[in-house]
């Protein structure tokens, strides 16, 4: 976890250290976590469960995704 976030942290090209010290700042000055955080109810719960089970899916092309979104900006 923390190689994978000082990789996505290198790209902003802001240290470890330096991202670790702007969320404490930005807690500070929230007076709390800096991001909402939520309990998903009971549907989503639902549908995170399905998705990782393998539930209701179906398998698309990304030419079939392509078509389809076409559609919709029709």
């Amino acid at each position: 976890m923390k190689e994978q976030a000082k990789n996505i942290f290198k790209k902003y090209g802001v240290s470890l250290s330096d991202a670790i010290n702007m969320f404490l700042t930005q807690s500070v000055m929230e007076r709390g976590l800096p991001f909402e955080m939520k309990i998903p109810n009971d549907e989503t719960i639902q549908a995170i469960e399905d998705a990782r089970n393998g539930v209701n899916s179906d398998t698309i092309t990304l030419k079939e995704l392509e078509e389809e979104s076409k559609l919709c900006l029709q």
